[in-house]
């Protein structure tokens, strides 16, 4: 969970609007007329991705009768136990999560309620295509639930970072498997933090306005000393637009908490996998996307950059002066030029930064595999198509996309920034429903390019990737929901009053009676060995 408020209401309905069509200017621009292909040959090499969404629910009601957390219940109790896509937890997993909080699914991924925000976590992906498709799956679970129950008029599901009404963010995490020999170290990740920094520029999904400043925490030796906030564009006049919802929250650029102290890095060693061979870098910096390009590029030159640090190739020379401080002023530079200062002293732009990790990457992983190649290919179309004319990132970029809506919608209407109205266009943008979302009518419009089919998210609801560990875990799911709910006996025996039937975790289950059975390696499928284990239960 990532702020005081996750789930929120409104007092109002969003402003009518109106059609694309009528109140555009008309551009149909070549990047999204071009064909992308969505099925790749081959995959990125030796790379485990995962993204974790929390979402924001809306109330359209002036005077609600519940909460925005009744509703979150009552969609993840209606996944569960009408739908029966997956099974719940039988077992504590922390203090904020007890039994029945929410389970995986029969895709292998798993669905729950984080303080009362309902989030997605997608199973192990090795493919972009995968990762993608498992993140719509996720999207369209949640929304199918809300149509299923007659609440499509009542709540909206939206899929971003940012509570106008409150100031809350919350999260877009994502998760990376590397070697354990990667050098995570401040020196080490240098170049990394660079990279995080400067991606926002194709990354971001864009915000109205600007937050509060945000109180952190810096680690001194072993002490822990306030860092003064620092937040110069928003201290000056209010903002328009900036092309990032996260910048305003990260106030450190290492650290291990994940809610209070958000950093462009975090440092928490968790890598649900053999700690001997594995760890999971954990990042909370990026926003969420609605584009599919987006998503890929996210994902794909965050991996290839891993790959540059892991094999000794990374580009030197590049640590910025103020990770922090320079990540809030390149999301609320108006101007978008975008120059930084890097520790040298040196003044370059987050363009011509991004452009030089992608010649690293050209020179050492052209041809390496299909995706690889697609990554390549779309890092430098979209990096030379931000040099320009930012309409033409339309459909690709998630900020460019809605600041050219709310540019439209603005001029039709003669609108200034100030208009609140605004407020609750950007919201739409992100909204879930296809037949309300902005983001879906620029899809209707053929401006908005694929990367997967429907059939492939269809696929992505029910079925895990079959090429990692998700697919035993969504074999356990399946062979659990098939013996139906746990057969609990009026008299337990004293070994089976505390232990619950079964307990399923990312890198480990248990039966009970049976003894546990671990899952280390997150690129084995497992399936065969699930399928044995379990003809033995």
């Amino acid at each position: 969970m990532n702020g005081q408020s996750n789930v929120r209401s409104l007092s109002a309905r969003p402003p009518e609007v109106p059609s694309i069509a009528r109140s555009s200017k008309q551009i149909f621009h070549a990047s999204c007329q071009r064909r992308f292909n969505p099925l790749w040959r081959t995959e990125m090499l030796n790379r485990i991705f995962g993204l974790e969404t929390e979402y924001g629910l809306l109330v359209n009601q002036e005077r609600p009768d519940h909460s925005p957390t009744w509703f979150a219940h009552k969609i993840r109790d209606h996944l569960f136990h009408v739908q029966r896509r997956g099974i719940l937890d039988l077992h504590h997993r922390g203090h904020d999560e007890p039994p029945g909080n929410g389970g995986f699914l029969t895709n292998a991924g798993r669905m729950y309620l984080d303080m009362g925000h309902l989030e997605w976590a997608s199973p192990e992906c090795e493919s972009l295509s995968d990762v993608v498709a498992a993140d719509r799956a996720g999207d369209q679970l949640l929304q199918d639930a809300i149509q299923d129950l007659g609440l499509d008029d009542t709540v909206s599901l939206i899929k971003n970072n940012v509570d106008h009404e409150t100031d809350a963010t919350f999260g877009s995490h994502e998760n990376y498997l590397v070697s354990r020999r990667f050098p995570f170290t401040r020196r080490g990740l240098g170049p990394f933090v660079t990279f995080l920094v400067t991606r926002q520029i194709f990354t971001g999904a864009g915000r109205i306005g600007a937050a509060s400043p945000q109180e952190g925490w810096v680690q001194m030796d072993r002490l822990l000393m306030p860092r003064e906030a620092s937040h110069r564009f928003s201290q000056e006049a209010p903002l328009p637009f900036q092309i990032s919802q996260r910048a305003d929250y990260i106030v450190n650029d290492f650290f291990e908490w994940v809610q209070q102290n958000r950093a462009i890095v975090n440092t928490r060693d968790e890598p649900l996998a053999d700690p001997n061979q594995f760890r999971r870098i954990h990042l909370l910096l990026g926003d969420s996307n609605m584009a599919e390009v987006a998503t890929a590029l996210k994902l794909g030159t965050t991996g290839l950059v891993l790959q540059l640090i892991e094999e000794g190739h990374a580009p030197l020379d590049l640590d910025l002066n103020e990770p922090v401080e320079t990540m809030q002023e390149l999301s609320q530079d108006q101007s978008r030029q975008w120059i930084v200062q890097l520790q040298s002293g040196k003044t370059i732009s987050a363009i011509d930064i991004q452009e030089v990790f992608l010649a690293a990457a050209e020179e050492h992983y052209r041809g390496q595999d299909d995706e690889t190649d697609w990554v390549l290919d779309q890092w430098k179309e979209v990096l030379q198509d931000l040099r320009g004319d930012y309409q033409t990132l339309v459909g690709r970029v998630d900020w460019a996309s809605k600041l050219w809506l709310l540019d439209t919608f603005r001029e039709a209407e003669k609108m200034t920034w100030a208009d609140p109205a605004l407020k609750s266009l950007d919201l739409e943008y992100h909204n879930l429903h296809q037949g309300k979302g902005l983001y879906f009518g620029l899809m209707e419009e053929g401006r908005v390019p694929r990367l997967i089919t429907d059939k492939a998210i269809t696929l992505a609801m029910d079925n895990p990737p079959r090429n990692t560990r998700a697919f035993g875990r969504g074999e356990l799911v399946r062979h659990l929901l098939a013996c139906g709910p746990p057969d609990e006996s009026a008299d337990p025996k004293p070994e089976e009053r505390f232990s619950p039937s079964y307990v399923i975790n990312w890198s480990i289950f248990q039966l009970r009676g049976q003894a546990p059975f671990p899952m280390p390696d997150p690129f084995k499928t497992y399936v065969q060995e699930v399928r044995a284990h379990l003809q033995t239960a």
